[in-house]
């Protein structure tokens, strides 16, 4: 495609999508120790709910993008966001453990179909010189949705109930749905790659390249330490001395919107082909934030967590943005395959965290 044949599209409609990404991703981080109380269950068991969310993604990540590759990418933007919604509605109904881990798998399995296709979408469609911003601005609306799912259904819960929190996320990703089907341009110049090649090659040809092997590493460093560090520090804040209610492990995650501001502030710094020196800067914020984590004031740690995910934030952009300009054939896939290396790696990662640290929390 060429995205100069025509005036790039507005950004609203992919902030939307990238809000939608992450809203419920991540969602029953702050209520993770008010579920483990609801359903007698272990602080390993119930984190299972992040967990099975992250296996869905990985799962799908490189087949959705394969099918987007072939068959467009609106289509499946929005089919994917439509899914999100219906599967949040259905987890609101569970009446235990294991129908919750359920629906979290299949929301985990909609969620690439947003995530890494818009990601394409914007190569896709905006010129060269333009995408690095449009990318920023969609990664900021990851980050929004990031901190609304976690916020929305830490207030809702502890005012009403969780179950109240899922269905409000359905209806949001139903909603945005709808509005991305009406008004999210089509693919200006879409077309089937020339010669059909098997998912196989093309999965190899990408884990051959070495400019992505090490781009995906950075996917797996990052994310492994913004979920494990955000999946701890609920219990660490729900414990004395901070003593904090899931309304207020809800707003912790304001922390958010530092990011949202910090990523496209760095993205129009950023020369061209300054990937590299972006990744080791925000690298370093990440490294220094998560050392202030550590802090006996309540002030000094969600200082240190703003910093250390504005840090994750850009170097997650960064490198998202490498894959999809470097990535010039089966560009999806491409994208698709960083989410799986970066999110499933890091789960894996994070769930023998977890047993190892189990008996002395």
């Amino acid at each position: 495609m060429n995205g100069a044949a025509r005036p790039a599209p507005g950004v609203f409609p992919v902030i939307l999508a990238g809000i939608c990404a992450f809203l419920t991703l991540y969602a029953p981080q702050p209520i993770l120790p008010m579920l483990a109380d609801l359903f007698h269950a272990s602080r390993l068991t119930i984190s299972l709910t992040i967990t099975a969310a992250t296996l869905g993604v990985a799962v799908a990540a490189p087949i959705v993008g394969r099918i987007a590759d072939r068959a467009g990418r609106k289509r499946i933007i929005v089919l994917s966001t439509l899914a999100l919604g219906v599967t949040t509605l259905l987890a609101a109904t569970s009446a235990s453990l294991g129908s919750l881990l359920f629906w979290r798998f299949l929301q985990g399995l909609a969620t690439p179909g947003v995530f890494s296709v818009t990601t394409a979408y914007i190569h896709d469609e905006w010129p060269p010189h333009r995408a690095a911003l449009a990318l920023s601005a969609y990664v900021s609306g990851t980050i929004a949705g990031g901190f609304g799912g976690r916020a929305i259904t830490g207030f809702v819960a502890e005012h009403w109930s969780w179950q109240r929190a899922f269905l409000l996320l359905g209806c949001i990703n139903l909603c945005v749905a709808a509005y991305l089907a009406a008004r999210l341009p089509a693919e200006s110049e879409f077309a089937l790659p020339g010669a059909p090649v098997s998912m196989q090659h093309a999965v190899l040809q990408h884990l051959r390249d070495p400019r992505l092997l090490s781009a995906y590493g950075v996917g797996f460093f990052v994310l492994f330490s913004q979920v494990a560090m955000f999946t701890y520090v609920t219990f660490h804040l729900a414990a004395p001395p901070f003593s904090l209610s899931p309304g207020m492990l809800g707003s912790i995650f304001a922390v958010y919107l530092v990011g949202a501001v910090a990523t496209p502030a760095a993205f129009s710094r950023m020369t061209p082909g300054g990937h590299r020196a972006m990744i080791l800067c925000s690298s370093i914020l990440t490294v220094a934030g998560a050392l202030l984590t550590l802090g006996p004031r309540l002030w000094v740690v969600v200082a240190g967590l703003a910093i250390c995910c504005s840090g994750v934030f850009i170097s997650q952009a960064t490198a998202t943005s490498f894959v999809g300009t470097t990535a010039t054939r089966n560009r999806a896939l491409a994208l698709g395959l960083y989410v799986t290396i970066a999110v499933q790696i890091s789960g894996v990662g994070e769930a023998g965290l977890k047993s190892e640290k189990e008996p002395s929390l």
